[in-house]
């Protein structure tokens, strides 16, 4: 189907709801039947119809076949938060005494999920660079059963060559998944490279107005349908029919927001890489960026986050630079119609900031959707603070 299909009428019969062109908010706990032959065939497969939204729910539905039909891929679930979805993506597929291979940098709470949940159930880790496919199989062993990747990352933007990692994973039997929130199905389709498991952080550019959180997980029918029998359905973290009518409002969206957030980065970029107050910058489709080339062969576009090095003498520099903007906010996420920084320090010991390591003085932002002009000057208002 081509994108204006799966947006706008996938999953979709207004006749079912008075031809209103939005679809209806199913605020509903439970579902009721007629027969008991139904509820009995519902109960014994519950992915198959409607008896608790903590399973299904139809505006649910609405949004899953849409996302599963951007990505590619046969099924969809989504999740309260991308957190959840990593949990619920990883967990169905490991073991006590079961290996996984990582990114050396996921996303904050998978390596939670790594180093502080997994070995409390015998299941290990080796985190990797990822940037070669040699670096995956040197990691792997014979009970490795599970491959996290996320390419780009949100900081440094390591990439990993997404379809040499998926073959070989096959190859050995090992379930793969990707954090996929950067790049978007739209930018970098990761179930045609091969991936088992696509996972995207709604909240961002899903939603795109910051005010709702949602995490998603696209992949075959039956890896979906083992997760929504396993931990979905225990854990109870699917998402709620307000927040699934919010994301379906976001997707509506999702092309045009993301085509204009790609413009002005590239502006914004430019006025970076000429200031003086930048000694450095991370984006992958800059020729300067170390995985350049293998950017370009992944990714349709690379967009929203840039991450600058600071030229600066000491850590109140770059506290004086962040506090000074007037406009861009500073928080964390990205993908809203704002644009926000947020600088590594904030995340390092005041005692143990070393303005002599770069990362320490790395201040990541996100362009949104304001006029460029607007984010440049309220970054050289910044700048001339420091």
């Amino acid at each position: 189907m081509d994108l204006s299909s799966i947006i706008n009428e996938l999953g979709e019969d207004r006749s079912l709801y008075f031809n209103t062109v939005a679809p209806p908010i199913a605020q509903a706990s439970n579902f009721a039947f007629d027969k008991v032959a139904d509820m009995e065939k519902v109960f014994a497969d519950e992915l198959s119809g409607y008896v608790y939204s903590r399973g299904r729910n139809p505006t649910i539905d609405i949004l899953r076949k849409k996302l599963a039909a951007l990505d590619g891929a046969e099924d969809c679930l989504v999740l309260n938060s991308g957190a959840a979805a990593i949990f619920a993506g990883v967990l169905p597929f490991v073991s006590s005494g079961d290996h996984i291979v990582s990114v050396k940098e996921p996303y904050s709470w998978a390596r939670k999920l790594f180093d502080l949940i997994l070995p409390r159930f015998g299941i290990t880790t080796t985190y990797v660079d990822g940037g070669t496919i040699d670096s995956w199989k040197s990691a792997t062993q014979g009970n490795t059963k599970f491959y996290y990747l996320e390419s780009p990352n949100s900081w440094n933007y390591a990439i990993q060559p997404i379809g040499e990692v998926a073959t070989f994973a096959k190859s050995r039997g090992i379930v793969t998944m990707i954090d996929n929130s950067y790049c978007t199905p739209l930018y970098q389709p990761v179930i045609s490279m091969g991936i088992d498991l696509a996972m995207q952080t709604a909240t961002k550019y899903i939603g795109g107005h910051s005010d709702t959180l949602g995490g998603v997980l696209t992949g075959s029918h039956a890896l979906i349908k083992k997760i929504f029998d396993t931990e979905f359905l225990a854990i109870g973290s699917g998402l709620q029919p307000f927040n699934a009518w919010l994301l379906l409002r976001g997707l509506r969206t999702l092309p045009l927001r993301l085509q204009r957030v790609e413009a002005s980065t590239q502006t914004v970029l430019a006025f970076l890489k000429q200031h003086p107050r930048v000694k450095n910058l991370l984006f992958p489709f800059d020729p300067t960026f170390p995985q350049h080339e293998l950017a370009r062969k992944q990714m349709k576009a690379a967009l929203g986050l840039i991450t600058i090095e600071l030229d600066v003498p000491d850590r109140e520099s770059v506290v004086r630079f962040c506090e000074a903007l007037k406009h861009i906010l500073m928080a964390v996420s990205w993908g809203g119609h704002e644009s926000l920084v947020i600088p590594k320090c904030a995340g390092i010991p005041a005692a143990d900031f070393d303005v002599s390591n770069p990362e320490h003085r790395w201040v990541r932002l996100y362009v949104g959707l304001e006029e460029p002009d607007y984010i440049i000057n309220d970054l050289k208002q910044a700048f001339e603070a420091i």
